[in-house]
This record gives structure tokens, sequence and C-alpha cells, in this order.
């Protein structure tokens, strides 16, 4: 039965999507466009590669938890939401198993761990983590069969604003710390007890429904990073 809880969180032609976003990001650092932006958030552009082509291979993989009681699972479906395209996987189990998603939360996880140490940025992360989670949970929707879903859009343009009104300097740590933690947290974290009763298969944290805004908000910590901060940013040791 777990050979069944690895597959794209996303339809192929969605993923494609993010897929190409990925690769013309890393062209327009090779090209120098964005030579240092990687650099302003902490890592080097050899890291950035790891890591954003790191979170889309391991989009595919969940890690179960447990398993939550309710309504036979629904399965082999694809839930259109909001313009994205979902899958729901064929799993041969009556009830929900609940997992975590290597891309969508395990990596994003340690990389937010790594920046709140490295800048020391322990208040202004829990703000733009508590901030980010609350209007993300405002919007989050249960769907029926998948799990929690979230607009996009949504906590990529918060966390666009709120990054840069918490720290010009420190925007794009913040917006990477902020946006794809307090997806995780509002989205997935705060609806625990909601996910039992709708039927799908497999509810992974970080997983459909809730990828493509941690990664695409990844995405958005670069480009700020590149346009908006005046330098990069001074680590605490």
């Amino acid at each position: 039965m777990h050979s069944h809880i690895h597959y794209l969180p996303l339809t192929p032609g969605f993923f494609s999507i993010l897929v190409l976003a990925a690769v013309m990001l890393l062209i327009l650092i090779q090209l120098g466009i964005f030579r240092y932006a990687y650099l302003r958030l902490g890592v080097s552009p050899g890291a950035a590669m790891l890591l954003l082509f790191g979170s889309l291979i391991g989009s595919y993989f969940n890690i179960p938890l447990t398993v939550l009681q309710g309504p036979p699972a629904q399965a082999g479906e694809i839930v259109d939401f909001f313009g994205m395209r979902y899958v729901v996987p064929f799993l041969d189990s009556p009830s929900t198993i609940l997992a975590v998603n290597i891309g969508g939360a395990v990596i994003p996880a340690l990389m937010s761990a790594y920046l709140v140490l490295r800048y020391q940025l322990w208040l202004r992360a829990a703000i733009a983590t508590i901030v980010i989670a609350a209007i993300v949970h405002a919007s989050a929707t249960p769907v029926a069969g998948m799990g929690i879903a979230v607009p996009v859009f949504v906590p990529v343009m918060a966390t666009a604003i709120l990054a840069l009104l918490l720290s010009r300097e420190y925007a794009a740590p913040l917006a990477y710390i902020g946006g794809s933690m307090g997806t995780l947290l509002g989205a997935d974290l705060l609806n625990l007890d909601k996910i039992g009763s709708l039927g799908a298969p497999i509810a992974s944290i970080g997983g459909a429904g809730t990828f493509d805004g941690v990664f695409l908000t990844g995405i958005l910590a670069v480009l700020i990073a590149g346009i908006a901060a005046p330098a990069k940013p001074r680590p605490a040791y």
C-alpha cells in the first residue's frame, strides 16, 4: 500500500509549469540578472539549484505518519481548485493516511530553520509565520477527496508585502520563512481536525493543495532578494 503514497501533487501539465519557472529562474541567475539573489538569501547559486529541484523532486515523496479514521476514501480523481488541478492518487485504503511531503514540508522546514539561525530572525520570523498563517488559514478550503487547498497566490502576495514591511535587508529570508512555514501552519497543521472527514486517501502536509504555494514562495524570495534588498544581509555569526 505504501508504494502508492508517492505521487506528483499536481497534474503533469501544471507540475511542468513549476519546473519551467525553476529552469527560467536558474537561467536568469546564470546570466547574472539574479546573480546575487540567492547569496542574499543565504545560499550559493549551486545550493539554490539543489534547493529548487530538490523541492520539485521531493514533492513526489511522502512519509506516512499515521492513519486518520473517517469516511471511505476517494481515489483516482483530478480536483480543480482556483485554476489549479490536483491529483487524488489511487490507494487501496478505507481511511486517510496522514503523511508529510519531502519537497513541500521537510525541505522548506530545514531551510527555514537554517535561515532563522544564520540571521537570528527569531522574532521577525515568528511574526511573519503567524501573520501569513492567519491569512492562509482564512482562505484555506477543505476539498473532498484531496485535503486542504489554498489559492496559490494568496501566500505569495501576502508574503511579498509582509517581508518588505518587516525588514528590507532581510526581506528574502523572511519571505522564505514566513511564506513556507506560514502556509504549512495555516493550511495544513491548523486544519488537521478536518482532514479525516474529507475522504482523502492521502492527506500530505505540504503536498497537494499547498505545495505550489510553498514552492512559488521560495521563488518569490529570490525575486525580492534580487530586486528589493539593498545588499547581502549580514549573518549573525
